[in-house]
């Protein structure tokens, strides 16, 4: 096969074309209307009340981060098999990111972990957990929600990976990543390898009214525009000590707003957002593809002892990566990658990378973690990935293993 096979790919149909051609034609490019459409289809797809654009997962990740006052030197606890920004969204705030283990089986934040850390400090060291869905595989938020109020302590979800993913809690419901009934807020990414794509940007999601309204002021450099919440006076905002009106309708003049607290410029253009909104459209049917791609896979490998407990068909989980544990990992991703195969590695542990290392984090300080990094490797998993490509993939890792 000639055509080079990534582990993920955009899936760009015509509709999303003409969907992003009509904005770039219509009168606003970003802060226009084509945000909020894309936020109320998004909330609703993931059972949020409340939805927040923004231009990318890190900076909701950040946002989150400020939203909750993390504050130098508050402690903070997340996984070390993750992207970094997950981490270092404490670190912007001056937060102290502590790393706990993983669960060999689901590869996911080890709750159990998460306990002895809290057990062992006293009470009030930490502020919040950040569990993140790894590979689409949705954390229990409702242990951790139990844990989390025994200790006074708030979340965030990270969700990137897993739109349409859930758990079943204890009332055998299903629970959507990032719906907002365990976290106090969740973050989705936009990136091109993940569900939906709309070239860079993110969503966070929460039910509470409060966290929303902060994480509007946020995004947009800490500016208001709502005269019930202004600070300065309406003489201030005219401009005059007379106490004039300037419109029937408002005390203040039209041109009026105010920065109340520091924030950032965090928009998404409404053309990122008209091409996520296509997406949207078709999120189950990619979430559909992904696990029939997984069946795949895991038919091809069942047998094998590099399949665990995340390569398994598992419901619930959105499969975002199909991930082997091997043990010649480097000569299988060097075989793969002579054969134009492109896996990827997710993840080099957080907690040594050279930054965290300066911080005091060493090798054996998580040895799960570690052991993973060292055996694992992410298949191409992409809905448009055809049963040809598949099956040379599985046919080159079965040559590799000379079967």
């Amino acid at each position: 096969m000639n055509k080079p096979i990534p582990y993920g790919r955009q899936n760009i149909t015509e509709e999303d074309i003409e969907a992003v051609v009509s904005t770039l034609k219509s009168d606003y490019l970003t802060q226009g209307p084509r945000i909020a459409e894309f936020e109320e289809a998004f909330g609703t797809y993931v059972n949020s009340k409340y939805a927040v654009a923004v231009s990318n997962g890190t900076a909701a990740l950040h946002l989150c981060a400020m939203a909750m006052n993390v504050q130098p030197g508050d402690k903070v606890i997340t996984t070390p098999i993750t992207f970094a920004a997950s981490a270092n969204c404490v670190r912007y705030c001056g937060g102290e990111v502590v790393f706990a283990d993983i669960d060999p089986e689901t590869y996911l934040l080890d709750i159990n972990k998460v306990r002895e850390l809290l057990e062992n400090s006293p009470k009030g060291i930490y502020k919040g957990i950040i569990p993140v869905d790894f590979a689409g595989s949705a954390v229990n938020l409702e242990e951790f929600r139990e844990l989390a109020d025994e200790y006074d302590l708030w979340i965030i979800e990270d969700a990137c990976h897993a739109p349409g993913g859930f758990f079943t809690d204890s009332k055998e419901e299903k629970q959507y990543c990032g719906n907002g009934n365990f976290a106090d807020l969740a973050i989705f990414s936009f990136h091109p390898v993940k569900h939906i794509a709309s070239g860079e940007g993110g969503m966070i999601t929460t039910n509470d009214e409060k966290l929303y309204e902060r994480l509007l002021r946020l995004r947009t450099h800490g500016i208001v525009k709502d005269e019930d919440k202004y600070k300065n006076t309406p003489e201030f905002a005219i401009g005059t000590d007379e106490s004039r009106i300037p419109n029937p309708e408002s005390r203040y003049p039209g041109w009026y707003m105010e920065m109340q607290e520091l924030g950032y410029n965090y928009r998404l253009t409404d053309f990122q957002a008209a091409l996520g909104s296509s997406q949207l459209k078709r999120a189950d049917e990619g979430l559909k593809q992904r696990r029939n791609i997984t069946k795949r896979y895991f038919e091809a490998f069942k047998s094998k002892d590099f399949i665990k407990g995340q390569s398994g068909v598992i419901e619930g989980h959105a499969y975002h990566l199909y991930v082997l544990e091997v043990e010649d990992r480097l000569g299988l991703y060097n075989y793969l990658r002579e054969n134009k195969i492109f896996a990827q590695i997710h993840y080099i542990p957080c907690h040594l990378m050279p930054y965290y290392r300066e911080m005091g984090w060493q090798e054996g300080d998580l040895p799960i973690a570690e052991n993973y990094y060292k055996h694992c490797i992410s298949l191409p998993m992409f809905p448009t990935l055809q049963e040809e490509e598949q099956d040379f993939v599985i046919q080159k890792i079965r040559e590799f293993f000379d079967e």
